[in-house]
């Protein structure tokens, strides 16, 4: 496990694959304009264990409760020390969620996921269509649901998202998936 922390390398390798991945084949319709506008707020859990890590969870969702959405519209809450097993890190997605309980934020806010080994239930781990929540290092990702409601309202067929991410992966396909990262752009 990383026992140095980078910050900066964490942070920038994150950008890269929200960049080429989630923006670049277009996976997220949504996140090209907080990108741009710099609304996305990066943070680099120092978190060796879960006690840690949810602390840093509950420290995000209070600091993104209360920004406006012009100054931080969404949080990426990377986790590179701890929660490397999926399984893991999958039992963990509870408990951050309870959180959102705990401080009255369910409906305000929510919780996506993303893993360097992120698995469907009932999927293959080689299947390509894992690749639309795979990340470089374990992410939670805490998005404003009024953020959510009015990008889905501009965005026709929002519920089609799905089905064509995982279309895009399987025509990517592990190699191409694999030439997104490896190539210098």
């Amino acid at each position: 496990m990383q026992q140095n922390l980078d910050k900066q390398t964490i942070i920038s390798d994150t950008r890269v694959w929200l960049e080429r991945a989630v923006i670049g084949l277009n996976l997220c319709p949504f996140a090209k304009a907080v990108h741009v506008k710099e609304q996305i707020r990066y943070t680099v859990s120092e978190a060796t264990d879960t006690d840690h890590l949810l602390r840093d969870l509950e420290t995000e969702l209070l600091l993104l409760q209360q920004s406006t959405p012009e100054d931080i519209d969404t949080t990426l809450l990377i986790a590179p020390l701890t929660l490397q097993d999926f399984l893991d890190y999958n039992d963990f997605l509870d408990i951050a969620e309870m959180q959102l309980d705990v401080f009255g934020l369910r409906g305000d806010i929510q919780i996506a996921s993303f893993h360097p080994n992120y698995c469907f239930a009932d999927s293959d781990i080689d299947d390509s269509a894992n690749f639309t929540n795979r990340s470089p290092y374990p992410i939670l990702h805490l998005l404003r649901e009024s953020s959510i409601d009015r990008a889905v309202a501009a965005f026709p067929n929002a519920e089609q998202i799905y089905e064509h991410n995982i279309e895009t992966m399987h025509k990517l396909g592990v190699e191409g998936w694999k030439s997104l990262f490896s190539r210098e752009k």
